[in-house]
């Protein structure tokens, strides 16, 4: 008996095929994306289903959450593991997403292509072929949501697309793969350290929280424009480890005294500073003024945890401790 396997097909490039002239758009579903991998048969059993088809751009936090309770019911009825294809555009987010609110200990890897397969050398086969492996393989239990792609294996918090274009595009900043795969072999390296989950009811209402960066001469005004368009915390993307001009200080706190407000990197790699700095903007000053740092998460990732704790009615203290708690590393329960 081979083991089960939940395919979730939600579209992007993987499922990409092309309309006559024009671009590609999504038109393959999750059993076509099967038939068109036969190995697959050799891993495990394959069950597949067509949850969406969309550009991941299109993808949402609602979709998410739906994904989330159909992955956990095919875990219950006897999957040994989920593969889940998706875009690469939002792939990083959506994995991240998935890796809070899961509540399962069985392998669940997200995965696509940089490739369409109307192109020379598609690399979603491979890709999907390498998910399924990882996703029967036994010490992957309890590493919570992995990215494949391009023979790589990446946990969900460090992932991020770094490239266009390139089937290279994926890394993991700042820790480094999991691991990779070998002539068919899975090799597990690594260990993304404990789970931090968010209890967030799966119908509770979006909150919007901006994300916004710090540049050269910029002078702060979209903080205000945030707030005043109904932002509910707002995620700051500052220059190297944590700094800002003063003038946006000053903007920064008077935000920070009314919503959340987190200040992440805007090199999307590295912790955040503490006590380094100490002039007006500086990590020491803005964190005096009531900002959160997100420690090494980046921009994107701080933004969906942000928005995840204030849907789950987290206050102030929660949200910081929620935050800090990524940088402790000992498990929460």
């Amino acid at each position: 008996m081979l083991p089960r396997v939940a395919i979730f097909a939600m579209g992007g490039t993987i499922a990409m095929a092309g309309r006559g002239e024009r671009g590609v758009t999504p038109s393959l579903g999750a059993d076509a994306l099967v038939e068109a991998v036969p190995q697959l048969a050799e891993v495990a059993s394959v069950e597949a289903q067509t949850f969406r088809l969309l550009p991941s751009p299109e993808v949402t936090i609602p979709d998410l959450f739906a994904l989330a309770d159909a992955i956990e019911q095919a875990v219950a009825d006897g999957a040994q593991g989920v593969v889940v294809t998706h875009g690469t555009d939002t792939m990083e987010e959506s994995a991240f997403v998935l890796d809070r609110i899961l509540a399962v200990d069985a392998p669940v890897v997200v995965t696509g292509a940089m490739r369409n397969p109307t192109l020379a050398g598609p690399d979603g086969p491979a890709n999907l072929l390498n998910s399924v492996r990882l996703a029967v393989h036994g010490p992957a239990r309890g590493l919570g949501v992995m990215v494949v792609m391009n023979d790589e294996i990446h946990a969900a918090r460090y992932v991020q697309k770094g490239v266009t274009s390139n089937p290279a595009a994926f890394r993991s900043m700042p820790a480094g793969p999991l691991g990779w795969f070998a002539e068919g072999a899975v090799r597990l390296v690594g260990s993304p350290g404990p789970r931090r989950r968010v209890g967030v009811a799966r119908d509770a209402e979006v909150v919007p929280v901006a994300l916004l960066t710090v540049t050269l001469g910029d002078d702060g005004r979209l903080i205000g424009r945030a707030l005043d368009a109904g932002y509910r915390g707002i995620v700051m993307e500052c220059t190297g480890g944590g700094h800002a001009a003063g003038w946006v200080a000053d903007r920064l706190a008077e935000a920070a005294a009314q919503v959340p407000v987190v200040m992440a990197s805007r090199t999307g790699a590295g912790e955040m500073l503490r006590q380094t700095y100490d002039f007006k903007g500086s990590e020491i000053d803005l964190l005096a003024r009531g900002l959160i740092s997100a420690g090494w998460l980046d921009g994107l990732k701080a933004r969906l945890l942000l928005t995840l704790l204030l849907m789950a009615g987290a206050d102030d203290a929660a949200v910081r401790d929620a935050f800090g708690a990524w940088l402790d590393p000992s498990p929460t329960p």
